[in-house]
C-alpha cells in the first residue's frame, strides 16, 4: 500500500536531491553543447572564497605618505591586486566587499562571489529576526484567543485568514501597500502626520526593502504558528491553574511556572518550523523585489533559482542548494541536541 507514495517521494524528492548533489561537483549548464566535466570543489570555492587584503599607503621617494587633496592617505587600487597580479594569485578574480582603515594601513575584505555572501547574510538576518518575532507574536495571539469569551472564534478565524491566502497573492497585496506614490502605508503615514512624513519607496531602498519583506512575512505566517501554540495551550490541565490561583499566583507567575514549561515541546516545533520557512524564503523576494535594489534582498533560495534556471548555470545553483542543506542540517542537529540536553 505504501509503494505508490514511496515511488512518488523517490521520484520527486530523493532523485532531485541526489541529482543536485552530484551536479554541484560538475560544470553542467542547461543548454551548453559542451560535455559535462567533473570539477570537484571548484563551485564551492567560488561561492565561499574570501580573503583579507592589507594595503599600505603609497609613499614618495623620500618615504613620506602620498595624500589626496583632502589630506587622506593614497592607497593602491584593489584592482591592481585582483587583476592578473602574479605576486598575489590568491586574490585573482575577487571583488571588494567592504574596507576599513586601521592605523596607516587599509584592510579590504574580498570575495569571489559577493552576491552569494550578501544572500547568505540576508538569509541569516531574516531567520534571526523573524524566528523570535513571529514566535512571540503568535504566542501572544494564542494566549488571547485561548479564552472562553463570546465571539472568540471570530478572532481565531481573522488571525488565521492570511495563512489561507497564497504567498504570491499576499506578496502582490503588500507590494501595493508599499507602493511609493499612492500606497496604503504612505497614505496612512501622511494622514497621521498631517503631511509631514514624505512618501517612502519601501521596496526601492536598500535600507528598507528587506525589512519591509520581513514585516510582510511575519504577518502572513503568524496565524499558522498561533494555531500550533493554541493546540499546546489546550493540552495543559486546567487543574494546574486552579492550584496556582489557590496559592495566590499572579498572571506572570502562572505563565513562567506553568504555561511556558508545559509548552517546551511546542516551542521546539514552532522554532524549527519558522527557521525552516525562513531559510526557504523565495516567493516574496521573487514577486516583490527580484533580489534588488542593489542585491539588498538576495537570499540563498532565490540565488539558487536565479543561477540554476534563469542564468542556466545548474551546477552553481546545485552548489548553493547543497550549502543551504548543510546549514539547515547543522541547525536542526543543534536544536535536537539542545532539546535532549534539557530533557530530564
Amino acid at each position: 500500500m505504501a509503494g505508490p507514495a514511496l515511488a512518488l517521494i523517490g521520484f520527486f524528492l530523493v532523485a532531485p536531491f541526489v541529482l543536485g548533489f552530484g551536479l554541484s561537483f560538475t560544470n553542467q549548464r542547461l543548454t551548453s553543447p559542451n560535455p559535462t566535466e567533473f570539477v570537484g570543489l571548484d563551485n564551492f570555492s567560488k561561492l565561499l572564497g574570501v580573503g583579507i587584503l592589507r594595503l599600505e599607503p603609497e609613499r614618495t621617494a623620500e618615504g613620506e605618505i602620498r595624500r589626496d587633496p583632502d589630506g587622506a592617505p593614497r592607497f593602491p587600487t584593489v584592482r591592481s591586486f585582483t587583476r592578473n597580479n602574479p605576486d598575489y594569485p590568491q586574490y585573482r578574480g575577487m571583488r571588494e566587499v567592504l574596507g576599513f582603515g586601521w592605523g596607516d594601513a587599509r584592510y579590504v575584505a574580498l570575495a569571489r562571489d559577493p552576491v552569494f555572501l550578501k544572500a547568505l547574510a540576508n538569509t541569516f538576518l531574516f531567520v534571526l529576526v523573524v524566528t523570535p518575532m513571529q514566535a512571540s507574536l503568535a504566542l501572544a495571539l494564542a494566549l488571547l484567543v485561548n479564552q472562553r469569551r463570546p465571539g472568540i472564534s471570530i478572532f481565531r478565524a481573522i488571525y488565521f485568514m492570511p495563512v489561507v491566502l497564497s504567498v504570491v497573492v499576499v506578496a502582490l497585496l503588500w507590494r501595493f501597500i508599499y507602493a511609493p506614490d499612492n500606497g496604503l502605508l504612505n497614505s496612512l503615514l501622511g494622514y497621521l502626520s498631517f503631511g509631514l512624513l514624505r512618501p517612502v519607496d519601501w521596496l526601492g531602498r536598500t535600507d528598507t526593502a528587506l525589512w519591509a519583506i520581513l514585516v510582510m512575512s511575519v504577518w502572513q505566517g503568524v496565524g499558522f504558528h498561533m494555531v500550533i501554540w493554541l493546540s499546546g495551550l489546550q493540552t495543559i490541565p486546567p487543574t494546574l491553574y486552579e492550584a496556582a490561583d489557590i496559592e495566590g499566583a499572579n498572571a506572570r507567575q502562572k505563565f513562567s511556572m506553568i504555561t511556558w514549561p508545559m509548552l517546551r515541546n511546542t516551542a521546539v516545533l514552532v522554532f524549527v518550523v519558522i527557521t525552516m520557512q525562513g531559510f526557504a524564503l523565495f516567493a516574496q523576494i521573487d514577486v516583490m523585489t527580484r533580489g534588488g535594489p542593489l542585491d539588498s534582498t538576495q537570499t540563498l533560495v532565490f540565488q539558487a533559482v536565479e543561477r540554476g534556471y534563469r542564468q542556466q548555470d545548474i551546477a552553481a545553483g546545485s552548489a548553493i542548494s547543497v550549502v543551504l542543506f548543510l546549514i539547515v542540517l547543522c541547525i536542526t542537529l543543534t536544536q535536537r541536541y539542545m532539546t535532549r540536553e534539557r530533557s530530564p
